[in-house]
């Protein structure tokens, strides 16, 4: 098998289907996993699913903080959204907050320990091969980034289907392949499909600030006239996500640098000793284009589409990650399964089948993102939202009202509508130590 991403979702493929016995050849773009705003939430569900895999005790050694409740401070106060301490079942109560490049260097790790596991980096994916109509394998090259990269660009699409590779390519041959490859998939475009589009009216600024002792723990949601704004706690950096509405990154730009910094200090006061040095400038400050997209079918024959490839998220609630890993662990109990009990390549009911699985759950979380959206944010940025304690909007005074309600966006956001488990095949014992 062939997944092309060594994101999350791609990179627990990969391991889980090794530990089946399947080979599997996991293509990552970069040399690294090192990107900038990538998202660094680990959600209970997924920290139940490491457990399973025996990579708990790995996991808690990465440098990591808990979150174990969601607030939104006001300028009337401070309303709790979701308690996940007292909320979840289990033994995670909480979300992790880990850099996420730590995390996959974790999980590549634990593949590589297994004989049908193989990740190959600088492997920037350019087309699908088609064999009789079926995707049948992808073409390669050793991928050199250019001089000055965004993140945030869209990828060439990989669309070629010549006879054969082209110079510096490379062909591999695969009785499936899986686009894990993200919310500008190439794979995705290489096949020819078009996701369908949900309006969306924001979009989100990402930096990073100095935390400085003393600042909250966890995260932070800041809601203040017309302005908006998250914070992630990662240890000696918040990482901050600004929110606008959709397309007026250019405006905010074109005000400068130093109107940026006014705003975050009108916006959240405690963080005015610090926003003389930072952001440095500008082009420290990332666009992240805001969409809510869904192809209708995530399936061609010899290929799959999962994760962002196949629902591209907005960052609300910052479930997208937990969905996608959801949509790799669903994938290996019905892929993985029928591939290793029948090698070869893998019809198309059963890709169908994964999708019938993961679309009712995909659907609820996009929905409620659209809600948030429309309800919430769009309100805020355009100062329709009242923010003073008696005059919230329902769904907030509710929850500030009965902290019982609490403990629904606590599950929906931690765990999700329909959590995977590992198959038995892939599943690992720790191997403690003395104590």
């Amino acid at each position: 098998m062939a997944v092309v991403g060594g994101g999350p979702a791609g990179m627990v493929l990969g391991l889980l289907l090794a530990r089946g016995g399947i080979d599997t050849v996991v293509l990552e773009k970069h040399p690294d996993f090192l990107r900038d705003f990538r998202g660094d939430t680990v959600h209970a569900s997924t920290l139940t699913l490491l457990d399973e895999l025996g990579l708990g005790s790995a996991f808690a050694a990465l440098p990591h903080r808990l979150l174990e409740e969601a607030e939104v401070q006001l300028d009337a106060g401070t309303v709790r959204l979701a308690d996940l301490g007292r909320s979840l079942p289990g033994l995670h109560r909480h979300v992790a907050l880990v850099p996420q490049w730590d995390f996959l260097e974790m999980l590549a790790d634990a593949a590589a320990a297994e004989p049908h596991f193989t990740l190959l980096r600088s492997a920037e994916v350019v087309g699908l091969v088609h064999d009789a109509g079926r995707v049948a394998g992808v073409r390669w090259r050793d991928y050199r980034p250019p001089a000055a990269e965004d993140g945030a660009a869209q990828p060439a699409a990989a669309g070629r289907s010549a006879a054969g590779p082209g110079p510096s390519e490379h062909l591999l041959a695969a009785d499936l392949v899986v686009g894990c490859d993200g919310r500008w998939s190439a794979v995705r475009a290489g096949a020819g499909l078009e996701p369908r589009a949900f309006g969306v009216p924001v979009d989100v600024e990402w930096f990073r600030l100095p935390r400085h002792p003393g600042d909250p723990d966890g995260g932070v949601g800041r809601l203040s006239g017309r302005e908006f704004m998250i914070m992630i706690d990662r240890g000696d950096t918040w990482q901050c996500g600004y929110l606008i509405a959709k397309g007026q990154d250019e405006a905010l730009r074109a005000e400068g640098l130093g109107a940026f910094r006014a705003r975050l200090a009108r916006l959240q006061p405690w963080l005015a000793d610090r926003l003389d040095a930072a952001p440095e400038r500008l082009d420290d400050v990332k666009l992240l284009d805001v969409r809510i997209e869904r192809l209708d079918t995530w399936h061609r024959d010899g290929l799959l589409l999962i994760g962002d490839a196949a629902h591209p998220m907005s960052p609300v609630g910052g479930v997208g990650i937990n969905l996608a890993i959801q949509d790799a662990v669903a994938a290996s109990r019905i892929v993985g399964q029928r591939m290793r009990h029948s090698p070869g390549p893998v019809p198309e009911d059963v890709l169908a089948e994964l999708q019938r699985r993961r679309l009712p759950p995909t659907r609820l979380v996009q929905a409620f993102q659209r809600l948030a959206h429309r309800g919430v944010v769009n309100r805020a940025l355009r100062g329709a939202l009242a923010t003073s304690a008696t005059t919230l909007p329902l769904p907030l005074k509710l929850l500030a009202r009965f902290p019982v309600l609490q403990r629904i966006p606590a599950r929906f956001i931690a765990i999700g509508p329909r959590p995977e488990h590992a198959p038995s095949w892939a599943r690992r014992l720790e191997r403690l130590g003395p104590r």
